[in-house]
């Protein structure tokens, strides 16, 4: 990582702290079309991208481009409403530099959600899939990640809380690979079944840079995709951004039921860092 992007991160996390944005337990990055479960935080105080000179901003429709920062289930939360994507930017710098500045804040702990297509053709339309791994299909290295043979980029101990967050609820998640592509574009009908063969179970263009930044920083990470859509191939229908928006939206409620149940599953000790 050059040093003019670490500089920005840690001018980012000096942005974040001036706006008091410091002080959370977890992040939760909240992916395309996720976003209203910012409507669950109880005592909010919001900031806007745009009011954080070195924050990326997305183009993309469903990541509005605000923190917000306050309680849910009893414990201190930062929300990320929106991220930037490898393809509008070309940059894992600016990609991770949020999550790296979170990281610098003194946040433990990260919970990554996206919107995924699935490759399992038993898996409802919507439905929550946790992250036991993932392909980085981006051949790019994320800034300070651990060097190869380092473990597991994922969390044991948030992955139980996820998985006992669900019981809880009432809520089904799946467990499974996500594989984290470029984009913009969809992949078509060959390449998901070389996904499936490497051992996918969603595809989406985001999560696995920021899941190796963050892990690399010294936090706990997992992730959870929403699949809004079948792949490529597992339906005959049109793949479009719309699409994935809409399902989001109808997942909210279980989705929103999941993370607050997850967040009041996480253990003291990892909540005090």
């Amino acid at each position: 990582m050059s040093q003019e992007y670490g500089d920005l991160a840690a001018s980012l996390a000096a942005e974040m702290a001036g706006k008091e944005l410091g002080g959370a337990e977890v992040l939760l990055v909240l992916g395309s079309g996720l976003g209203a479960f910012i409507d669950q935080v109880e005592d909010p105080r919001a900031c806007t991208f745009d009011e954080l000179p070195n924050m990326p901003r997305s183009s993309v429709p469903g990541h509005s481009g605000h923190f917000v920062r306050g309680r849910v289930a009893g414990h201190e939360v930062l929300c990320q409403a929106g991220r930037v994507h490898l393809y509008e930017v070309d940059s894992p710098e600016v990609v991770t530099r949020a999550v790296r500045a979170t990281a610098l804040l003194g946040v433990p702990r990260v919970l990554l959600t996206n919107a995924a297509g699935g490759l399992e053709k038993d898996w409802p339309v919507p439905s929550l899939m946790r992250a036991t791994g993932h392909l980085n299909m981006t051949h790019q290295v994320a800034p300070g990640a651990a060097p190869e043979g380092g473990g597991s980029v994922y969390c044991a101990e948030i992955s139980k809380a996820l998985v006992d967050g669900a019981a809880e609820a009432g809520v089904v998640i799946e467990s499974g690979v996500y594989a984290g592509m470029v984009g913009p574009g969809y992949e078509t009908a060959a390449e998901i079944i070389w996904l499936a063969g490497l051992g996918a179970n969603a595809v989406g263009m985001s999560t696995v840079l920021e899941a190796e930044a963050a892990h690399g920083a010294g936090m706990g990470v997992g992730a959870v995709s929403c699949i809004t859509n079948p792949a490529a191939g597992i339906s005959m229908s049109a793949l479009n951004h719309e699409e994935v928006v809409q399902a989001g939206a109808l997942a909210a409620e279980s989705f929103g039921s999941l993370i607050t149940a997850f967040v009041g599953n996480l253990p003291v000790d990892l909540l005090e860092g």
